[in-house]
């Protein structure tokens, strides 16, 4: 399984004329060794993949980790341009979105007999289609999702702080095995659910309001992330509308999803609705993103995105109307792109809801 995501690293350094590729983020080094602590490097040759570590995690690499060999460091660059040397690399691919530029100085200052080459989109996609394994704990995620908020969904009254919904989901996740929140969770009800990022407040919920509610977990190193937008007892044909629109556009969007389509083109489906309902102005951000190791990541769903759909790939379906000084509703589910078209990876439905209050 590892060294199949090995193969993909490979075709950089065979398309780049690179000797090694040096890794540094913890998402890419979870993915190409197993390695799930906070600090290490990968080095990636064509015949073998070498992780370095200080002394605080070699005991764990060595148990955990899916390499040719682990190699302990006393300092990192040293561990690093000592391999390197050791290996003959003269030219030497890096993570240019994530390395920092003091680091890479150094390297230049120290490692002048090495050619450091920048890899950006080179290195994007490497996570981009998901494995069966890594489906798994996508759809466990997703389905704690499901669990915490039904268990909350009782809390869910006029009179309740934004803030103690999002702090009981949170609690409720742990408490049901996910590993930490996904991101700081958004409770945005009322006025407030025109924020796209509403981050829960002290905001006291109100009957007749819509609430959105943003949240995920992690779960094998994996995360959910999902939306729904609920109803505080009867709502106003106003606020009804503007949800059937955003959900008719999810829907659309979902249904236009299969291998080989442009995702600008999907994100279109969404946006022309949303536009020809009169609400193009209310719809900012892209349809949606890549989710997998990082909450966000490869791939985007934009108007700007250059990739198309791929079976494997895993992506956020989100589009939302944000009106100022009134309301806002998002509608989200996590898919998995299949030969067909896509399914589902979330598992709460997304048809309008009435809280009774």
């Amino acid at each position: 399984m590892l060294e199949s995501r090995a193969l993909g690293a490979r075709e950089q350094l065979r398309e780049g004329r690179l000797d090694a590729i040096l890794f540094c983020s913890l998402p890419n080094l979870r993915y190409l060794t197993g390695f799930s602590g906070t600090d290490g490097v990968v080095v990636l040759t064509a015949s073998a993949v070498y992780f370095l570590c200080d002394s605080r995690y070699t005991t764990q690499a060595r148990s955990q980790v899916a390499a040719t060999e682990v190699r302990e460091y006393k300092v990192k660059l040293d561990g690093v341009l000592g391999l390197l040397r050791e290996l003959g690399a003269r030219h030497v691919g890096f993570e240019a979105d994530i390395l920092p530029y003091a680091v890479w100085e150094t390297f230049q200052q120290k490692g002048g007999d090495i050619a450091w080459v920048p890899l950006t989109r080179q290195l994007a996609s490497l996570r981009g289609r998901k494995g069966a394994d890594e489906l798994a704990l996508l759809e466990q995620a997703a389905q704690l999702n499901a669990e915490a908020l039904a268990e909350v969904l009782p809390l869910m009254r006029p009179g309740v702080r934004e803030c103690d919904i999002a702090l009981e989901l949170e609690f409720v996740l742990r408490r049901r095995g996910g590993e930490e929140k996904a991101f700081d969770f958004i409770v945005a009800s009322g006025e407030r659910g025109a924020l796209p990022h509403g981050v829960a407040s002290e905001k006291i919920l109100q009957a007749g309001e819509l609430v959105t509610v943003d949240f995920g977990t992690r779960r094998g190193g994996y995360h959910s992330d999902e939306t729904v937008t609920l109803a505080l007892g009867e709502v106003s044909q106003r606020h009804r509308r503007i949800y059937d629109c955003v959900l008719k556009a999810h829907d659309l969007a979902m249904a236009a999803v299969r291998p080989g389509v442009a995702l600008r083109d999907i994100d279109a489906v969404a946006r022309n609705h949303i536009a020809a309902e009169g609400f193009g102005d209310y719809f900012g951000h892209g349809l949606g993103h890549g989710v997998g190791l990082e909450v966000h990541e490869y791939p985007t769903a934009s108007s700007r995105s250059e990739d198309r759909a791929e079976e494997g790939m895993v992506f956020t379906v989100e589009p939302g109307i944000y009106i100022p000084g009134f309301a806002g509703v998002r509608i989200e589910d996590t898919i998995v792109v299949t030969a067909e078209g896509c399914r589902p990876l979330t598992r709460i439905p997304k048809e309008f809801k009435i809280l009774s209050v």
